[in-house]
């Protein structure tokens, strides 16, 4: 987007070790309802509370992200992401061991505590457990999973930078924690786990073949 660019919008942060009061600063402005980005394994992610309606708008808007879609999260834990769904299954719990912290995002059932409009209208929630320490340290900061779409206009390729953040972003976004440049490659593994048998939704940087080893069995 277009647009001057706030002043110390985008703030260098140690990507193995971050300042947590950096990382403080951008939960709270999580918690005012604003747009943060911030590097995961695989790309830059677009953060906002889960359970904020205006936080949830402000990243369609941003993104010009169709509604029918719904939103990822990332977790900083095993509890906070069984605060968010109905069930926790062995299955997910198998997988978890085996791929958490990682770059894999298991569909659950949505805890009836999340917005519709964050499900994209469904009753299920992707959510996984990033290894970025960035990513993992504004979830624990946050005190619950954040929001963790790619931080670009739909469509657009994920960025890879903090500028490339703030190119696409503009003044949405009110706070990039540049962690350098991210890794790239694969987004994500998605796997649905909300149907007998589990569902891949996307395949990504976790390998099929590994999940499938856990499982114990093929994936159509």
């Amino acid at each position: 987007m277009t647009g001057v660019f706030a002043v110390q919008q985008i703030q260098s942060v140690d990507p193995l070790q971050p300042n947590q009061g950096l990382i403080g600063r951008a939960a709270d402005l999580l918690r005012a309802g604003r747009l943060v980005g911030y590097p995961t394994e695989t790309f830059y992610g677009l953060a906002a509370d889960p359970r904020s309606p205006q936080a949830i708008e402000a990243i369609f808007a941003a993104k010009g992200r169709p509604e029918r879609m719904a939103l990822p999260l990332i977790a900083a834990d095993r509890a906070a992401v069984c605060a968010c769904v109905r069930e926790f299954s062995d299955i997910a719990e198998r997988l978890a061991a085996a791929f958490w912290p990682g770059a894999l995002t298991l569909v659950l059932p949505a805890s009836p505590s999340l917005p519709p409009r964050l499900l994209g209208g469904g009753q299920t929630v992707g959510i996984r457990i990033s290894p970025n320490p960035v990513a993992g340290a504004l979830a624990r900061a946050f005190g619950g999973p954040i929001v963790a779409t790619s931080a670009n206009r739909s469509g657009q390729p994920a960025p890879m930078s903090a500028l490339e953040v703030q190119e696409a972003l503009g003044n949405d976004v009110a706070l990039i924690l540049d962690g350098g440049q991210s890794r790239g490659g694969q987004a994500s593994t998605v796997l649905d786990l909300t149907c007998d048998p589990a569902r891949v939704v996307r395949s990504g940087a976790v390998p099929l073949s590994a999940i499938e080893q856990i499982l114990g069995r093929r994936l159509g």
